[in-house]
């Protein structure tokens, strides 16, 4: 006979099976994609495996597709939201809906000048000596915080400000020369680190790396920090000084959040649902 009776042998077979499967945690199983060189093609396949990692690229229009990846590579940012002016940083969910807003504890954001607009290029508006320093993935432009080297991105339904979540995010550096000081941390919806990735160095000036994470077990991206190197753009780079600034963001496609129970929740629900079938059917009997 059942464990409870009037309960069929399957079916509590079967709440037993969706018990142990919500009992078990997920464990975070985050790939990452690394490249590093002295130009665009040398990182230019890790590049595109991450892409076909995300899936299909979307147009850059309001609301969520709910699969697919988003883009960011600067160059469309008009020369009034660019050098010696400041980036907004909700940009990229207002103007260019893509689902992302920045903040930094530093003072704002910026996106480096093209040749046409007549300001130094690669922030030499900031450093005359920059233009010597960095290089770009995509041309002609590049992002930067101020005051700061720390960028955090928090991720929304494009056009909107409902709070979403993506599955992997991934960034181009230029002139990482020091060892684990660009990294890329995950944050999951309530907050929590789900981990921390590094960025590969490279050798000289005018360098390009990639880094870039997916979590393929289910995990829900809430927010990425970026650091950039260990000090913010301003002083001339010198060994101890390790100046990086980013060009193109890819990630994917940020959705809504998903209506699903929790572990901690679909326990005691399955369990009392267990309960009751057993009570019902078996005419309540102690």
């Amino acid at each position: 006979m059942p464990p409870f009776h009037g309960l069929s042998t399957i079916a509590f077979i079967s709440i037993a099976v969706l018990l142990a499967a919500a009992a078990t945690p997920s464990q975070a199983a985050l790939v990452t994609f690394s490249a590093s060189g002295n130009n665009a093609s040398d990182i230019q396949t890790t590049v595109d495996n991450f892409r076909t990692s995300l899936g299909t690229l979307n147009a850059n229009v309001a609301g969520s597709f709910g699969a697919g990846r988003r883009e960011i590579n600067w160059d469309g940012v008009p020369d009034g939201s660019s050098a010696p002016n400041n980036l907004a940083a909700n940009f990229f969910n207002v103007n260019s809906p893509r689902g992302v807003v920045f903040s930094t504890p530093g003072s704002g954001f910026q996106v480096s000048a093209t040749a046409a607009s007549g300001t130094p290029i690669e922030f030499g508006n900031l450093n005359a000596a920059y233009t010597g320093l960095f290089t770009t993935f995509s041309a002609q432009r590049l992002f930067t915080a101020l005051g700061s080297n720390i960028v955090d991105i928090n991720f929304f339904v494009p056009g909107s400000t409902t709070p979403a979540f993506t599955s992997g995010f991934g960034a181009v550096f230029s002139d990482v020369d020091l060892a684990n000081t660009t990294s890329i941390q995950f944050f999951d919806l309530a907050n929590v680190s789900l981990g921390t990735i590094s960025a590969p160095s490279g050798i000289g000036n005018e360098t390009l790396s990639f880094l870039g994470g997916v979590f393929n077990a289910g995990e829900q991206i809430g927010r990425v920090r970026i650091t950039s190197g260990n000090a913010a753009l301003g002083p001339t780079e010198s060994p101890n000084v390790d100046l990086v600034v980013m060009d193109d963001f890819i990630y994917g496609e940020p959705r809504t959040l998903a209506a699903v129970p929790e572990p901690a929740t679909a326990i005691p629900l399955l369990l009392g649902l267990l309960l009751i079938a057993g009570f019902r059917r078996g005419g309540g009997r102690q």
